[in-house]
């Protein structure tokens, strides 16, 4: 700078003018983050300070930031107000949000009750679960009202168009662009004025400003920060669909979902026929809400009542096998454990749990050989949840101990039976929230009689069960 100072002087810049200049030259900065966690460093680690993990630290580099105006990429319109209004709580306009149907009534639970206008939504999935299914058919739907722009990064126009036309969904409204330039798609999307975009995915996203390649931590994240932004200043609600890594969690950095404003997983297996769409994060109503859909010839159908599809039990009473009430988001659910106890030819027993926590069956164990009485350190354990449902709640603790009861002593519980508390380590049984909803429903659905903790007794009685309250596991080994 020294060198040419008097140059620079002489067509009349100033040393300070000349310093500003240079600051706003300067090149991007890198920097290395990690894909867990998110958080960031100066220079590479083979292990997370943070979270502890390993091998999860990438390099990228950061986009340069957006000037004092707010005007990125050309934005028409989106200038930043420099005289923000500061208001107090209070003050602040309570009415609801304007909210949109996206066709969909489990779609919308899930959703809190809607699309919210100017809401980023991230969808995740197993490759086959039915993602691109879902959005298409929902946009199809959404595209009758409102204009809708479906924006695919991954197939062709006409790959798109065959699977709408294997649906025999209406076409004629839906506009399509296929396009992997973030900022192209912002240019384009302020002409059309779309109400609803989809972006899929956004791992094929990539903006000119990152060096890197598409589907790198620098390119998901500026790209997702971006998206989001626009969706912000125009309104517009954006669809983004996520990829996952191979143990089931979302591709890319962490701060991916925290700058969206939904973060939804659909769950299931491709040899299965449901899927399940449940809301890890949301901004706008419930997490851990639960839609289930049928994957069917015609797209995926939704199930009114998934009470009925996780009970289709046989008539012939097994042992091991029994029915639990789960609390999901907003709406009671029964769904059947079955447990398996059988000798181990093995010196080390195995203890295998599907759609459950296998770390809390260990725990349950032991509570039933201090407080039970049952010891079961020679014998092979096996649980499986029905139906592909993860439980991740502790209700499931009674039932899951009387299951393993049942089938160790091959003693079949009545089918009009349910179950549901929380067992602790000193042998008693805990209440569980939404106690008076959950036997609602499992009257509902034809049980006669229902165990619980004493502290989930129903105040009125309900007709046609009987409802037994006991407070130590005891007491529940007692009954059966």
């Amino acid at each position: 700078m020294p060198v040419y100072l008097g140059y620079f002087k002489s067509l009349g810049y100033t040393k300070t003018k000349l310093l500003s200049i240079r600051k706003s030259m300067a090149k991007s900065k890198t920097a290395y983050v990690c894909t867990d966690c998110g958080s960031e460093y100066s220079r590479w680690l083979g292990q997370c300070t943070d979270c502890k993990a390993w091998n999860t630290i990438s390099e990228f580099r950061q986009a340069k930031l957006p000037d004092r105006g707010g005007n990125f990429a050309g934005f028409a319109g989106s200038a930043l107000n420099d005289e923000a209004k500061v208001q107090t709580l209070d003050a602040i306009d309570l009415a609801d949000l304007p909210r949109f149907s996206a066709g969909f009534a489990e779609f919308d639970r899930v959703l809190g009750g809607g699309i919210v206008p100017g809401s980023a939504i991230l969808i995740g999935g197993e490759p086959g679960a039915g993602k691109s299914t879902l959005l298409l058919q929902t946009m199809c739907s959404l595209a009758a009202n409102m204009t809708a722009l479906y924006i695919t990064g991954e197939e062709s126009l006409q790959q798109v168009a065959m699977r709408a036309k294997r649906l025999a969904l209406p076409t004629d409204k839906l506009k399509m662009l296929s396009e992997t330039s973030v900022e192209n798609i912002c240019h384009i999307a302020i002409k059309e004025q779309p109400k609803i975009i989809v972006i899929d995915s956004i791992q094929v996203m990539h903006m000119s400003d990152v060096q890197s390649a598409p589907g790198s931590v620098s390119q998901v994240r500026e790209s997702a920060a971006y998206l989001t932004r626009f969706a912000k200043q125009h309104h517009v609600a954006i669809l983004l669909v996520g990829h996952v890594t191979k143990d089931g969690s979302l591709a890319g950095p962490k701060v991916l979902e925290h700058c969206i404003d939904c973060s939804i997983m659909l769950e299931g297996s491709t040899d299965s026929r449901y899927r399940t769409l449940r809301g890890n994060k949301n901004r706008f109503g419930a997490v851990n809400e639960l839609g289930v859909f049928a994957m069917t010839g015609t797209g995926l159908k939704e199930v009114k009542n998934p009470s009925a599809i996780f009970l289709s039990r046989s008539e012939e009473q097994t042992p091991g096998s029994v029915v639990m009430v789960l609390w999901e988001g907003t709406r009671p659910l029964l769904v059947e454990i079955q447990a398996l106890v059988d000798h181990s030819a093995l010196g080390n027993p195995r203890r295998v749990a599907v759609g459950a926590d296998q770390n809390r069956l260990s725990m349950l164990l032991a509570v039933l050989h201090r407080h039970g009485g049952l010891q079961l350190n020679d014998q092979d354990v096996f649980v499986n949840v029905v139906g592909g449902v993860k439980v991740s709640e502790t209700s499931i603790d009674l039932a899951l101990i009387l299951a393993l009861v049942s089938s160790f002593k091959d003693n079949a519980l009545s089918q009009d039976l349910v179950i549901f508390g929380e067992v602790g380590l000193s042998g008693e049984i805990r209440p569980v929230p939404s106690g008076q909803e959950r036997l609602n429903e499992a009257a509902k659905h034809g049980f006669k009689r229902a165990i619980v903790p004493f502290n989930n007794m129903p105040k009125q009685a309900i007709s046609g069960m009987e409802v037994i309250g006991v407070k130590k596991l005891s007491d529940a080994l007692e009954v059966i």
